[in-house]
């Protein structure tokens, strides 16, 4: 965030709620943006290319498909470059084609308003155990997460590492190989909320999620699950006084985030969860999956144990036109699913009412990158190129398209302080029309 279009949560993957920052308008600091819904606090150029409205764009060395973020006057990346004199020791798996070889595993940091590169550290160089996607995948789909004065970088298997904004390493934490479907390779986002940092590590056997304290990288809690591979980005909310983590894969499981007590759980979605949990209102969260057997639940909080097909907390589910790797925008009570063929549908969030339905964009782009809101549009970047803006709203209108030439998006956009910054497979672009 993976599977023949499985796979890119690998590809987006990301972060939950953040409680220090600078203002949001002037800050992205996690992959869904200031308020976690994938809405910026400012406005964004709506017509550019690949030379036109370009403020600076600069190459990125190695590959990742993590969505940068940006605290104060910097943006932070995490890529994978491989070593030198490394060689491929062995194919990625029957569905992960990137071959395997040592990596060097980078976390960067730019300065953003010239792109320049003011801090490069390597986490760890080591050869990885399994491979990922060809096409979507990556050995750095994890977005970080900054709480403002602390950067938290993940690499999956290759560990989770804690740096203050100057790159200075505080503590790194060792992670166990995970084993993911076919190869596909790892990306689930790190979710920071207050001083607790969350990992869900949903893979062939041994699915577990865990609380990590920012301050040490010390095991908090670790709850056991019985779920396969998956990528979705979790969530947490407060309700009635109650911090709980809400995770999505072929159940829904709600988690106590102080102590890891399972408080519900709802079943019906498909296998390959890879979309990002929302939080629709204060008594109401969206989960859903686009793979087989897709779904989408909007379950009201306050249930116990087993809520499955509940009508009291299932409110409504919908079948057609859900992502499979795209997460929904949340904007102006409005959820928008993006499908991966390039589908648009938008619905009331909180009863299902539909707006529109699996609206075609044009230049038929096919998409892994989240879409973002910003300043009354909807920002789109396909694997083909195109970055399509659409005005928000209960009607369909397109409001450009714009090609970006041979560039692939699989992050996601994010804007700050009216400038739009793109990352393809090899650069990292400010569109701005200053």
């Amino acid at each position: 965030m993976v599977i023949s279009k499985f796979c890119l949560a690998l590809a987006t993957a990301a972060v939950g709620l953040v409680l220090v920052a600078p203002s949001a308008a002037a800050s992205w600091p996690q992959w869904r943006g200031p308020n976690n819904d994938g809405v910026a606090e400012s406005s964004a150029p709506t017509k550019f290319s690949a030379t036109d409205n370009v403020k600076w764009r600069v190459p990125i060395p190695g590959h990742g498909n993590s969505t940068p973020i940006i605290v104060g006057d910097r943006i932070f990346l995490t890529t994978a470059v491989r070593t030198a004199n490394s060689q491929v020791s062995r194919g990625g798996g029957s569905g992960g084609g990137a071959g395997i070889a040592e990596h060097e595993f980078v976390v960067m940091a730019l300065n953003k308003a010239t792109g320049e590169v003011i801090w490069r550290r390597t986490a760890i160089t080591t050869t990885p155990h399994e491979g990922h996607h060809e096409q979507y995948g990556s050995f750095a789909s994890n977005s970080p997460v900054s709480d403002g004065q602390m950067l938290f970088a993940s690499f999956g298997s290759r560990g989770v590492y804690a740096y203050d904004l100057d790159g200075n390493l505080k503590w790194k934490k060792e992670i166990a190989p995970l084993r993911m479907r076919l190869g596909f390779g790892e990306g689930t986002a790190l979710v920071l909320h207050g001083n607790s940092l969350i990992l869900q590590h949903d893979q062939q056997a041994n699915s577990y999620v865990s609380v990590l304290d920012k301050r040490t990288g010390e095991q908090i809690w670790r709850a056991d699950r019985s779920e396969e591979s998956a990528w979705a980005q979790p969530l947490v909310v407060e309700y009635e006084g109650r911090k709980q983590l809400i995770t999505s894969s072929t159940r829904v499981r709600t988690y106590d985030l102080e102590t890891g007590e399972l408080i519900w759980e709802a079943g019906g979605l498909g296998g390959n969860a890879i979309p990002a949990v929302v939080q629709v209102s204060e008594d109401m969260v969206i989960a859903l999956t686009g793979w087989r057997n897709a779904n989408l639940l909007a379950i009201k909080l306050g249930g116990q144990g087993d809520i499955t097909g509940n009508p009291e907390f299932i409110k409504w589910t919908n079948q057609r036109g859900n992502s499979y790797t795209p997460s929904p925008v949340l904007h102006d009570g409005i959820l928008y699913l993006l499908a991966d063929n390039g589908v648009l549908s938008a619905f009331d969030a909180l009863t299902g009412e539909v707006h529109y339905i699996q609206q075609r964009l044009p230049e038929f782009p096919s998409f892994k990158a989240s879409p973002v809101a910003a300043g009354g549009n909807l920002y789109t970047a396909s694997e083909n190129g195109m970055a399509t803006v659409v005005k928000l709203g209960k009607q369909f209108e397109v409001v450009a398209a714009n090609n970006m030439g041979d560039e692939m998006f699989v992050s996601s956009p994010v804007v700050v302080d009216g400038d739009l910054f793109l990352r393809s497979q090899d650069e990292l672009f400010c569109i701005s029309e200053d």
